[in-house]
């Protein structure tokens, strides 16, 4: 009697948690509707009307907290078909975006203002359409709320129906026992109540022997069958949060290539402009061989010949794009050529100290990949000479890639946060990133893996 009370109460939390969410998803996409609807139109109308100078604009930072308001609703909204208005509107969003930087550009390049009111017009067009697909949304949430009311209701009703049933059947059984309990009965009860205790407590490789009789037969099998069951359940839950941290950690890795690939765009085309022919050809198959490497048929291990060449390709870009302050260095033993490697766990740490180490100090950066065997194990290692780190950030770093929190609260640490989970996770190993640093005098991020073949 006590369990569907305390189903009751459960049921309850959940769907009121879920009432709550939808409701307040409600309220907050109303009020990014009217930041879509007024404030876009009107501060891009004060700007291509003279009011104010594009830079002084607050364009920028309503488009921010429009963006960041969605993604807070996405996070809590649980339907799929719903997520995928929000997905549209962001993409939207990002539309609106690119429409303002033009209209930046041409305004820097004092165009006419009849060329300047037709990028208005476009940037109207798109915030209709987000407030369009955003009041889509709302009307779906509405529709998820009234639907989760029904539930609930649906809930209580048949929780009432199932206490009165078992309140007759407690009393029946009651009954039943005192009059015709016997020793031949009671001692298979025991070893059944022992079976549950036993499961209850975990153990779940425990089993009840068949006590031959009828009114405990289909419960000793029940027992039994439903301690493997719990088993088989509990050990594919484990398999299903190892594939979803690891679709995450995709979802993640896939964050970091879009400014990579408009920059390296940028580049190629300011070399062609320039004439700069070999230049181009050289920077074009090097973003070629980059992205056959990244995509590899959608693989997740490779050859450490080939993370090597996905990491040459990624520094060969780079270079050019920074030729003035950037150098680099690539040293392995080439008998590890044939070592099977997690794929893309370089171009991260490389990436993080380019960005945040040779491009904050002054002078030439010189960054350093290194691999070499110890023992039976793989050292990888990126160095750099840049700005470094003082302990203080150094703490915080180690503190962000220890987070148990939710990824989208890491500030500084997505890169290396990627590595380092994608590492424990496909390696079964608690594997951790080693990071050394002295502010003024570079960092070293490095990390062992099992040394393993490619399968033949």
């Amino acid at each position: 009697m006590v369990l569907p009370t305390i189903y009751s109460v459960s049921v309850s939390h959940t769907y009121t948690n879920r009432y709550d969410k939808l409701i307040t998803n409600v309220s907050k996409a109303n009020r990014l509707n009217q930041m879509v609807k007024i404030q876009i139109s009107d501060e891009v109308w004060d700007i291509v009307a003279g009011k104010i100078n594009f830079s002084e604009g607050k364009q920028y930072e309503i488009i921010s907290n429009i963006r960041a308001g969605i993604e807070e609703i996405s996070a809590s909204t649980v339907l799929l078909k719903n997520r995928q208005y929000l997905e549209v509107s962001s993409r939207a969003l990002s539309t609106l975006e690119k429409y303002v930087d033009h209209l930046g550009n041409q305004i820097q390049n004092s165009a006419p203002v009849a060329e300047n009111e037709i990028i208005l017009e476009e940037v109207r067009g798109v915030a209709s359409l987000i407030y369009d697909i955003l009041q889509t949304f709302i009307v779906a949430e509405i529709e998820s709320t009234a639907k989760t009311n029904e539930t609930i209701k649906t809930s209580y009703a048949l929780l009432t129906i199932i206490q009165i049933i078992i309140t007759v059947i407690v009393i029946g059984i009651a009954i039943f026992t005192l009059t015709s309990v016997s020793e031949k009965i009671r001692k298979p009860i025991i070893q059944l109540e022992q079976l549950s205790s036993q499961i209850a407590e975990g153990n779940l490789e425990a089993r009840a022997v068949k006590p031959f009789v009828e009114e405990l037969d289909n419960l000793t099998l029940n027992l039994n069958s439903m301690a493997e069951k719990i088993k088989e359940l509990i050990d594919e839950n484990i398999r299903e949060q190892q594939n979803f941290q690891k679709a995450q950690m995709k979802a993640l890795q896939a964050q970091i290539t879009p400014h990579f690939l408009y920059n390296t765009f940028d580049t190629i085309i300011w070399l062609a402009e320039s004439m700069k022919t070999d230049e181009v050809i050289k920077i074009t198959k090097a973003f070629s061989n980059f992205f056959r490497i990244s995509l590899s048929k959608g693989r997740e291990w490779l050859t450490v010949e080939q993370e090597i060449e996905h990491i040459k390709s990624y520094l060969t870009i780079q270079k050019i794009r920074y030729r003035d302050i950037l150098d680099y260095s690539i040293s392995f033993d080439e008998e590890l050529k044939d070592y099977k490697v997690l794929k893309l766990i370089l171009q991260p740490l490389v990436e993080n100290a380019i960005y945040h180490g040779i491009k904050n100090k002054r002078g030439r950066g010189i960054l350093n990949v290194n691999l070499k065997k110890e023992e039976n194990r793989l050292h990888f290692s990126v160095s750099d000479n840049g700005i470094g780190m003082t302990e203080e950030k150094l703490n915080i770093i180690y503190n962000e890639l220890n987070s148990k929190s939710n990824t989208e609260n890491l500030k500084t640490v997505y890169g290396l946060f990627s590595v380092q989970k994608r590492l424990e996770l496909y390696y079964n190993e608690n594997i951790k990133l080693l990071i050394e640093s002295e502010y003024g005098n570079g960092t070293v991020v490095s990390f062992k893996v099992p040394a393993e073949k490619e399968d033949v």
